[in-house]
């Protein structure tokens, strides 16, 4: 009984010790490339231009306010920064939270239509590669494995031009020039011009992961222009006018140039595949009333005609002589019936007269008529 009881307690305190956490391994997204990452500060202007095979890692961190493991993730990043040169977006989380200030539903929702997942820690590099959790795959450490795809290049060959220009009234102006020589994306694709405002750090003593202090945040994504991606060479160029949006606190905005790549949708697809098969079913439609209109207009032609001919072609009765034929009747003849001979006769002991047939049968005299016995 007591060494019962005894491993009924090492199992009760066991299922209270944390559990061993299976690594999730980095994995394609589904979504375009994103790429930029020119920037200038929000009160002052700034101007640059770039080769795109100079443009740091963009990485975009889905993270918030209460969630422990997301700072893990995040000073393994802060750890690597400086020697990848990797530029870092933290988006927080927004839809249905009631924790975290920092986000916005929008930006929120842009998350989780590009990369299909709305739980914090979540890494993207450059929009193809997406690392969930913060344990580290095949790595000694998530800065080794942070370190490894930030250097996954988009090996895009071209040049990229930035400007901003701010005013008085909490906005500026934002100019832009893309030129890119090698981008082969499936048909369908567009690249959107887009201007993210970010905060440098936002104060939130209340977070339950105890940071205090939140750098990188994303305050707004806008958009600027965008282009249909039909060859491997893209040159798009423009200029708008922005209003930013507010800061949590402080006055540490930043605008910053970034492209998204988009690809086609299922949606915009079937669009572009409906219209021949719309046209090739109007033809068959348009060919099959038109044949029936035909053998109509035909068969009334031949209609009209058959009466016309009945009407001036009479047709007269013809007497016909119909001959009958009569049989005589056939007198019957009478039918002989063979009658049996008699093969003996006697008289028996009673005085009764028998006689044996030659058809095996036997009659007896009556006194007036032979009878069959």
């Amino acid at each position: 009984m007591r060494k019962a009881l005894f491993i009924a307690l090492i199992v009760f305190f066991m299922a209270f010790l944390p559990q061993p956490t299976t690594a999730a391994p980095a994995e394609q997204t589904e979504a375009g490339m994103l790429f930029g990452g020119q920037w200038a500060l929000a009160d002052e202007p700034g101007i640059s231009s770039t080769n795109l095979e100079e443009l740091p890692p963009v990485v975009e961190v889905y993270t918030a306010t209460w969630c422990g493991n997301c700072v893990d993730v995040e000073h393994a990043l802060d750890d690597i920064e400086n020697d990848t040169g990797l530029q870092q977006y933290h988006i927080h989380r927004a839809i249905n939270e009631i924790q975290d200030p920092l986000g916005s539903i929008e930006i929120d929702q842009r998350f989780i239509d590009r990369y299909g997942t709305m739980a914090p820690p979540a890494v993207v590099f450059n929009g193809t590669t997406i690392k969930a959790g913060s344990v580290p795959n095949d790595a000694a450490s998530l800065e080794d494995e942070f370190t490894l795809l930030s250097d996954i290049h988009l090996t895009l060959v071209g040049n990229s031009s930035f400007a901003w220009v701010p005013n008085a009234e909490d906005g500026g102006i934002v100019a832009w020039s893309l030129n890119i020589e090698n981008m082969a994306v499936p048909k369908g694709s567009s690249i959107v011009a887009q201007a993210w405002v970010v905060e440098e750090s936002a104060r939130f003593e209340d977070g339950s992961n105890g940071l205090e202090n939140y750098p990188h945040v994303v305050r707004g994504i806008i958009e600027l222009g965008k282009m249909n991606s039909n060859g491997e060479s893209v040159t798009m160029t423009g200029n708008s006018t922005i209003s930013l949006p507010s800061a949590y606190d402080g006055s540490d905005l930043s605008v910053h140039l970034l492209y998204q790549l988009n690809y086609a949708t299922v949606t915009e697809e079937t669009e572009q595949q409906s219209w021949p098969l719309v046209e090739v079913v109007v033809f068959l439609i348009v060919g099959v009333v038109g044949v029936v209109f035909f053998l109509r207009s035909r068969k009334r032609d031949q209609t009209g005609k058959s009466v016309t001919e009945f009407q001036t072609n009479p047709v007269h009765p013809v007497a016909t002589a119909v001959q009958q034929e009569y049989q005589q009747p056939v007198a019957q003849q009478p039918v002989t019936v063979a009658q049996p001979v008699v093969l003996q006769q006697w008289t028996d002991d009673t005085g009764y007269t028998w006689r044996r047939m030659d058809d095996n049968s036997y009659f007896w005299w009556t006194g007036s008529e032979w009878k069959r016995r």
